[in-house]
């Protein structure tokens, strides 16, 4: 039961282009399987469009991959749709073009120029005409987690105790406290982003693949066997065990 999983993107094209090289190349050895996106494929970083692009057009073309829905993906394409959205679980005092959130860089990469410093409705509406549609409905589309064996994939994470298919997209985008410190075992292990950290760590229930790539920090490719993980690099598997 082989799967692999790539950490949040954040608009690194090229990054994620020398991860599917490494994926490609422990495919050749190993055999075929899954490639699973964890989500937040936008924001923060320099193309986030050709990101979207990228996976879009490789779904399309038959590849084997599977695209979660990240709280910043959400938070795009809810923006795009209506200006006044404010998502539910961003702080009151943040908004999705503040520098904190990186919308800018995502409108950027559409060709709206420096949209955090300007008036709201002109930028807004050239972000409207600027999105195709056909962007905006494949992240909408994007499920929210994949189960595998016994790994359940997701952007942040699991509400403890609540059955995977009656989570809410609220705490699986956007989840930390009542996870992250969490040490039980929930019966699949997890692996997810979402919380920024130096380098991939697994914690015994759940593995943490997002390693800063919307900081200037790598991304991080991993392939499970089973529940076993692997880090990938350019040389080959590493082993990562829990701490």
């Amino acid at each position: 039961m082989r799967t692999y999983a790539i950490g949040d993107i954040h608009g690194h094209i090229e990054l994620l282009r020398e991860v599917h090289a490494w994926i490609a190349a422990d495919q050749a050895r190993h055999g075929a399987a899954p490639v699973v996106h964890v989500g937040d494929l936008v924001d923060r970083g320099p193309d986030c469009r050709g990101v979207v692009e990228y996976l879009r057009a490789g779904i399309e073309a038959g590849q084997d991959w599977v695209v979660l829905k990240g709280n910043h993906d959400r938070m795009f394409t809810n923006y795009i749709r209506d200006i006044n959205y404010h998502d539910p679980c961003l702080r009151n005092d943040l908004s999705y073009l503040h520098p904190k959130i990186g919308g800018a860089a995502t409108l950027e990469s559409y060709g709206v120029k420096n949209a955090a410093d300007r008036p709201l409705a002109p930028v807004h509406a050239e972000a409207v005409a600027a999105v195709p549609e056909a962007d905006l409905q494949f992240l909408e589309s994007r499920s929210t987690y994949y189960q595998r064996g016994e790994v359940i994939y997701v952007h942040a994470g699991i509400r403890p105790g609540i059955p995977i298919e009656q989570q809410t997209e609220d705490d699986l985008v956007w989840i930390r406290k009542g996870f992250l410190e969490d040490t039980r075992d929930f019966g699949a292990l997890i692996v997810h982003g979402h919380t920024a950290l130096d380098a991939p760590m697994h914690y015994g229930n759940r593995v943490n693949i997002d390693s800063s790539a919307a900081y200037g920090g790598p991304l991080t490719a991993v392939v499970l066997e089973g529940r076993k993980v692997f880090n990938l690099t350019a040389t080959g598997r590493v082993a990562l065990l829990p701490e």
